[in-house]
């Protein structure tokens, strides 16, 4: 094997979905030693190129070779066996279970018939130590963050003799330091002569640690570069086909009057325990006010107790100074709530409804939708057809169900079913998760319309980049209460990452 042989090479893969072509004839080459991004919006095919690789699906057509020698993965176990590790973007471990039980599950070194638990806490304690994991092999997984449980996958892998490690967005759920520590993670497996795929659409990540990159768009490759040769734009404008602007532009904000008001409140869980304890918020008219932390903080029990669908236990919810505390979600939706889910699939669209069907999920029962208590299809119709313009819905047409459209379409269609209703409060729940820099910049551009037009606008998301660029305001979340606020233009990076991270140093003092 000559020292140019990839380790991993695919040639001309094509995978097709019915009614959609995934992956058309791409190729690609990874090296000993180096960490290869796989940059694409979402829907380009990234995933389903590397779920292949790891066996979790066949191509149509093309070939793999593993070290020089052509290779059939036909399973996840295949993959393994040449070597090949996966670090999910949703971790597949079992809560109640430690480490160590996570980590041999299936793999189990055995001492007769009894698994030789000893060995493996120690072959795992030598594992985590020599990539500077610093996982402790006898906790259990509920009990450690998310960040360490993804170190658990990692370590999964390596437990398994993987050479090629593939990690799926890993970032997605993790906190600027855990972020930083992930990237000298993976600097250490190359140093130790791993090789990395990256599948992400993060270009500050790439910019960090990849050696190079491939370009995925529609399913083709597009280009593969060197890191050191290119810049963020140029990532951008062929991962989108089109030139894209990182800055967001807004004039200052001129907030109003308080239009949302939480006071106080708390929200247990089925087991009794606070997910809330005492939150206190307020949403200006003409502001938006963005809410960090990391993921698991009681963001999602804060949207569910401000739109109806979960149950406050004490505190009062007020909007525009009408108590409006476990209203009904309908009941809240017309005092002049919009929403924006951060899950659209669960709680924005019907799926197997028609788009034009989405437009009105929450009006269809007024007229002009509703004549006599019949559904007035053509007023229906004519109402999507102005948003669909308007907020430029890609879709074949009106009567498509919602389930074909890409995630960036789907997410245009709530939007503007949302900002139609003309809401006194926007709230975005994690607007643009798993969006293009296109499209990315698009919703962002709405939302600062909408502050614009005088509404309150709460904004939740884990892209800090995203909070930072477009709040004039910021609250950290963090286990269920807001810890801080802060001002855009006066905090940064590290120190929203520590307030998340639960450290509260000064609040909103520092960089004054």
């Amino acid at each position: 094997m000559g020292a140019a042989t990839p380790v991993v090479e695919l040639k001309q893969i094509t995978k097709v979905f019915p009614g959609i072509i995934a992956n058309d004839s791409i190729s690609f080459k990874l090296h000993k030693g180096e960490i290869h991004a796989l940059l694409g919006e979402n829907g380009a095919g990234k995933s389903t190129l590397m779920n292949i690789v790891f066996g979790l699906y066949q191509p149509e057509e093309g070939s793999i070779e593993v070290n020089g020698e052509p290779v059939i993965i036909d399973s996840p176990n295949r993959a393994i066996e040449l070597g090949i590790g996966m670090v999910h973007q949703h971790f597949k471990l079992v809560q109640p279970f430690t480490v160590t039980e996570n980590i041999i599950l299936g793999s189990e070194p055995k001492k007769g018939t009894r698994i030789n638990y000893k060995k493996a806490t120690e072959e795992i304690r030598q594992l985590s130590e020599q990539y500077g994991l610093q996982v402790n092999p006898n906790a259990k997984i509920h009990d450690i963050s998310v960040g360490m449980q993804q170190r658990v996958e990692i370590l999964k892998t390596l437990y398994r003799g993987a050479e090629i490690l593939i990690f799926d967005e890993p970032t997605a759920v993790l906190t600027p330091q855990e972020i930083s520590e992930l990237m000298e993670i993976m600097k250490r497996l190359v140093a130790e002569g791993k090789s990395i795929i990256l599948i992400t659409h993060k270009l500050k990540e790439i910019m960090q640690i990849a050696d190079n990159v491939t370009i995925i768009r529609r399913g083709k490759v597009v280009d593969t570069v060197k890191k050191s040769e290119t810049t963020p734009q140029e990532l951008a404008e062929k991962m989108v086909g089109r030139n894209v602007t990182f800055k967001v532009d807004k004039k200052p904000a001129e907030p109003g009057s308080v239009v949302l008001e939480m006071a106080n409140i708390v929200s247990n869980n089925k087991e009794g325990t606070a997910v809330l304890q005492g939150l206190n918020l307020q949403v200006r008219a003409g502001e938006i006010l963005g809410i960090a932390g990391v993921d698991g903080n009681g963001q999602s029990e804060l949207i569910e107790a401000l739109t109806g669908l979960r149950h406050v236990d004490g505190g009062t919810v007020k909007l525009l100074g009408q108590d409006i505390t476990n209203m009904s979600p309908r009941k809240i939706t017309e005092s002049g709530v919009s929403h924006i889910p951060e899950d659209r699939h669960k709680h924005g669209l019907v799926l197997d409804f028609s788009v034009s069907e989405n437009m009105v999920l929450e009006t269809y029962y007024k007229p002009p939708f509703n004549k006599g208590g019949f559904l007035n299809f053509d007023a229906i119709d004519k109402h999507a057809t102005r948003l669909v313009e308007r907020f430029d819905v890609r879709t074949p047409s009106i009567a498509t169900h919602a389930r074909s459209l890409s995630g960036g379409n789907q997410q245009k269609a709530i939007i503007a079913r949302e900002i139609d209703k003309n809401p006194t409060l926007m709230i975005a729940a994690q607007p643009t998760r798993g969006l293009d820099v296109g499209a990315i910049e698009f919703v962002q551009q709405q939302l600062i319309a909408q502050r614009d037009q005088g509404k309150a606008v709460l904004l939740i998301s884990f892209e800090l980049d995203e909070i930072i660029n477009v709040s004039d305001r910021i609250a950290v979340i963090y286990e269920g209460q807001i810890v801080g606020e802060v001002l855009p233009e006066k905090t940064n990076d590290q120190e929203l990452g520590l307030m998340m991270a639960g450290s509260t140093a000064k609040r909103g003092a520092a960089h004054e």
